[in-house]
């Protein structure tokens, strides 16, 4: 829009440190982990035995703008819930495992699958089931409150706990390494 009504454009608030966005340069998957990484990692079952998760909409939100920005977003847990499920449908999610435990396998596949090596994969997890695919991938991240060999491996370390909107940070993360988190945000601020 242009014009005297027109508002300037809206600089990022965000900022993260070169070497950091330089290591996520490239990326087009995401794995995320789920208790511990998409929820704070409590488990509540209900009077029938049901497992009930709490999400975050910022992480919510966040898998959205990655698949906007050209990146594929892929779960891998070793749960499996309907509410898991439900929520993952209205992200859009279209890569999903579950009740996967050894999930290295699960991630080779996906990369077949969509034409991709380990250099264009981040993975985001929070305890040891989550190790062989952080390892391998050329970008890393942990909750604050991951387990301490988890941490040891990261590039990167949120700011967030856990299901507090620490998935969010590293799509944030990914996004402005892409270059097209300025464009998305200008999308909500013109």
């Amino acid at each position: 829009m242009t014009g005297p009504n027109a508002l300037p454009r809206h600089a990022p608030a965000l900022n993260f440190d070169p070497a950091l966005l330089l290591k996520a340069q490239g990326i087009r998957v995401a794995f995320f982990d789920v208790d511990g990484v998409l929820t704070d990692g409590g488990l509540l079952f209900s009077e029938t035995g049901e497992t009930l998760k709490r999400f975050n909409t910022l992480d919510g939100h966040g898998i959205k703008l990655l698949q906007q920005g050209g990146i594929t977003p892929v779960v891998i847990t070793g749960r499996d819930s309907k509410p898991l499920r439900v929520r993952l449908q209205a992200l859009g999610v279209q890569h999903a495992y579950f009740g996967t435990e050894d999930k290295q396998p699960a991630a080779e596949q996906t990369l077949a699958a969509l034409g991709l090596d380990w250099s264009q994969a981040a993975a985001m997890g929070d305890d040891w089931p989550d190790l062989p695919v952080m390892r391998r991938c050329a970008f890393a991240c942990a909750p604050v409150n991951a387990h301490t060999e988890v941490l040891a491996v990261a590039h990167h370390v949120t700011t967030a706990r856990g299901g507090e909107g620490a998935a969010r940070e590293f799509c944030d993360v990914l996004l402005v390494a892409s270059g097209r988190y300025v464009d998305l945000l200008e999308h909500y601020t013109r």
